[in-house]
């Protein structure tokens, strides 16, 4: 993804043949390699089960003392419910039934046994409305689907939470990437308090910008591009380009430095996964 940076704008992805269906399987798949070598459905179930286990009865517990681990079980059920909304500590706890200070201690073992991630929001000090909390995602999208008992067959159904998963998957798949950068570039996440939004932000270390926006739809409209404009409209040169991430076929331009790309861009334009 670093790659983008010196592309001037200018961003040319071949048509992909993909559906909202393959990337929904792909990011249940997940990267854990148990879980994609196991064929969809009981197998791979059972696998994420059982890393949960060993992950509450074992790993965490060998850093920390956990006195009820049903405790972090149920907060990890939580957090993948939440994939993709901001990291909100009181809310959190609110739902988890746990004192916040205990839910902030939750959080930090579970991000230090890379389960969770937040990503951190972006100001850059464009405006006073900008917000500084967190995203939150599941490191593993495939783990992220299993906790929220979604399936290939359940995502059919219109109220599964597709978009939040596509979003975790895309958000994730890029934080992966970024971590083999031939120079720095730095994740974030931009929202401010008239909820204008954009889910991440790349700025390189030399000041450059680039925002993208992931929509689980197959066609894009103007209106998609609302955060991305509300970004290059502030930065001005600083803002390098913005890429909507959507599930149809085409690459489909929006206007000056803005584009629409088929998701699988995110592995034809970096390393494969």
């Amino acid at each position: 993804m670093d790659a983008l940076f010196q592309q001037d704008g200018a961003v040319t992805v071949e048509p992909s043949g993909l559906t909202k269906r393959d990337y929904v399987a792909r990011a249940l798949r997940g990267g854990y390699p148990e879980a994609v070598r196991r064929d969809p459905g009981r197998r791979r179930a059972r696998f994420f089960d059982s890393y949960v286990t060993d992950l509450v009865t074992r790993d965490v517990r060998q850093i920390s003392d956990i006195e009820r681990p049903a405790e972090l079980r149920r907060l990890l059920s939580v957090v993948a419910a939440r994939m993709g909304t901001l990291a909100v500590v009181q809310s959190i706890a609110n739902d988890v039934g746990l004192p916040r200070m205990t839910l902030s201690r939750y959080l930090d073992l579970l991000e230090l046994v890379f389960v969770i991630r937040r990503i951190p929001a972006w100001s850059s000090n464009l405006t006073s409305r900008a917000i500084s909390t967190p995203k939150l995602i599941v490191t593993d999208s495939g783990l992220g689907g299993r906790l929220i008992g979604l399936s290939e067959e359940r995502a059919k159904d219109p109220t599964a939470l597709v978009g939040p998963l596509l979003e975790n998957f895309a958000i994730g798949e890029v934080a992966r990437q970024l971590t083999w950068a031939e120079e720095p570039v730095q994740l974030f996440h931009y929202r401010d308090r008239d909820k204008v939004e954009v889910d991440m932000v790349l700025e390189h270390a030399s000041g450059s910008v680039i925002g993208i926006e992931v929509k689980a739809a197959e066609t894009v409209r103007r209106d998609d591009f609302r955060g991305l404009r509300h970004l290059a409209d502030r930065l001005g040169e600083r803002f390098r380009l913005g890429v909507v991430l959507y599930a149809g076929e085409q690459q489909l331009p929006f206007g000056d430095r803005l584009s629409a790309l088929p998701m699988s861009a995110l592995w034809t334009l970096g390393p494969a996964g």
